[in-house]
C-alpha cells in the first residue's frame, strides 16, 4: 500500500466530532470545532430594522453576540421557545473573517463522531434546507441520517455584514443605556 493510500485509509477511519441539534423535528449537526459553547435560552434583545432571521442580540460576558433563528434562515415555521430551546455559540468564517454568532436551536442532542465513510453527498431533492448549506448527510450506526451543516455557508457575506452592523449598533445602544 502506498503512502497516499495509507493516508486516505487513515482519513476515512479518523472520526470527526459533531454537535447534533434539532430544528422542527429534523436532526442537524455542525463540526464541534465551530462551537464555542451551548447556552440555555435567554432573553434576546430585539434590534429594530434587522432581517427576519435575526432574533436580536445577547450579552455574552460583556460582548454583544447576534442571535440568528436557524428555522427562519432555512424557511421553516417559527415556533414558541420551550425549556429545550438553546443558543449555540458558533464561529463562522466568511472570506477569511471570523464572526461569533448565536444560533437558535429547538434542542441540542449530543456530540457524535462520524467518519468520512459515514458521509453521503447531500441529496438534490427532498430536504427543506438548501444544498448550499449542507456539507453532507451523516449516517449514524442506527441508520439515521443527520444533516451536517456547513456553517460557513449558512449565512451569506451580506447577511454577516448585517449581523456585524447590528452588533456594533447593539453595543452602542447598550453603552448609551449605561451612561
Amino acid at each position: 500500500m502506498s503512502n497516499e493510500q495509507q493516508q486516505d485509509a487513515t482519513e476515512m477511519s479518523q472520526p470527526v466530532q459533531y454537535l447534533t441539534f434539532t430544528l422542527d423535528g429534523e436532526a442537524f449537526a455542525t463540526e464541534i470545532t465551530k462551537v464555542r459553547e451551548v447556552l440555555e435560552y435567554t432573553e434576546v434583545t430585539r434590534v429594530p430594522r434587522t432581517p427576519d432571521f435575526m432574533q436580536g442580540v445577547i450579552n455574552l460576558r460583556g460582548n454583544v453576540v447576534p442571535v440568528i433563528d436557524l428555522r427562519l434562515q432555512f424557511g421553516m415555521s417559527v415556533c414558541e421557545n420551550t425549556v429545550d430551546t438553546c443558543i449555540i455559540i458558533i464561529e463562522v468564517n466568511i472570506d477569511g473573517h471570523t464572526t461569533v454568532l448565536g444560533a437558535l436551536a429547538d434542542s441540542v442532542q449530543e456530540v457524535i463522531e462520524l467518519r468520512k465513510d459515514q458521509m453521503e453527498p447531500a441529496p438534490t431533492l427532498g430536504t427543506r434546507v438548501s444544498n448550499k448549506f449542507i456539507q453532507a448527510m451523516g449516517k449514524t450506526h442506527d441508520d439515521r441520517f443527520i444533516i451536517v451543516l456547513d456553517m460557513d455557508n449558512v449565512f451569506s457575506l451580506e447577511q454577516i455584514h448585517q449581523v456585524e452592523n447590528t452588533s456594533v449598533a447593539g453595543g452602542c445602544a447598550n453603552d448609551d443605556e449605561a451612561a
